[in-house]
């Protein structure tokens, strides 16, 4: 049985459940790294990421580097003394970093590789129309998650799930993972299995303004996939047009009604309480919405206080 000294790498919630189940196995932490505070909200407080938060509650010695080829950060690295590294939701390693443990340093990605690589699997899934995701464990290279893989675990994608349950399911099984992974390189019983590219693999591309647009003229598994793929962060946009009005909305949370109709595409229909658009395929149901400078709100909320004209349409 190997000696493992640790050190874990990551920043948002997702690497806060790993980094827990760690501490509670009772594995030996030399060292957490995680992302720079940083100033944010309007009145610029500095906020710390949810990894530095929980390893401080439990007592962990903490590094946050600017630079990670930076000589005082890469010296007190090497001090920690560490034989394994974890990475979760961190960023891309430079190879001085990654191969610095005896025992490697493996990365949990949320997506089953070489499937979605890159920066958003969680939503890229949904917005695909994937009915099944999981996760992975693979040692680093140079390139970005292209290592060869140590272990993986499938789970299903529901048909009305969004980015944001989805995340939270492979979180807790993610963190599980990791277990199985830290316990075949403690026991050096890893057999890893080479990554194989194909023209079919997908890309979980950056999310941007441009790819998270509702487009009402594709089709409507399309675009209801799209609503959930991107909630609740950073949601689905479209333009609301109402007469002279033309505001960017944000939709959070939509059903889909398969139908034949002879209404023009994105055409708005409403009742006092309901409020749905023509697509291609049937109506889009907006279930929750945002107008700019307003608070996020259910579609019946919305209908008390704000007037569609007969001619609004969704672009």
């Amino acid at each position: 049985m190997r000696d493992l000294r640790i050190v874990f790498m990551g920043t948002p919630d997702f690497a806060v459940t790993t980094l827990k189940t760690l501490v509670e196995h009772k594995y030996n932490i030399v060292g957490v790294i995680t992302a720079p505070d940083k100033p944010a909200g309007r009145g610029r407080k500095l906020n710390q990421s949810a990894v530095k938060k929980y390893a401080e509650t439990a007592g962990l010695h903490l590094l946050q580097p600017k630079n990670l080829k930076d000589e005082t950060f890469i010296t007190a690295l090497r001090d920690l003394k560490a034989n394994l590294q974890i990475v979760v939701a961190f960023r891309m390693l430079p190879k001085v970093v990654w191969q610095m443990p005896a025992y490697g340093t493996f990365n949990l990605h949320a997506s089953l590789l070489p499937n979605y690589r890159g920066a958003a699997p969680i939503n890229w899934a949904i917005i695909n129309g994937e009915t099944t995701t999981g996760v992975s464990t693979f040692f680093i290279d140079e390139k970005i998650d292209t290592g060869e893989m140590i272990l993986q675990q499938e789970t299903t994608i529901e048909s009305n799930e969004d980015a944001g349950s989805l995340h939270d399911k492979l979180m807790h099984i993610g963190s599980e993972l990791v277990l199985k992974t830290i316990k075949l390189i403690e026991t050096n019983k890893v057999k890893t299995i080479p990554q194989i590219d194909s023209k079919d693999i997908k890309t979980a591309y950056k999310l941007n303004k441009d790819n998270c647009k509702i487009d009402w003229n594709d089709n409507i598994e399309t675009i209801h996939n799209k609503i959930r793929g991107l909630s609740p962060y950073p949601a689905a946009w479209c333009e609301l047009v109402n007469n002279e009005n033309v505001l960017d909305i944000k939709i959070y949370e939509a059903e889909k009604e398969l139908c034949l109709h002879e209404n023009e595409i994105g055409s708005i229909i409403t009742t006092k309480k309901s409020m749905k658009v023509s697509v291609n395929g049937g109506y889009i149901h907006i279930l929750k919405i945002k107008l700019p400078g307003k608070k996020l709100m259910d579609t019946t909320s919305l209908l008390n206080g704000y007037k569609f004209e007969n001619n609004a349409k969704m672009r």
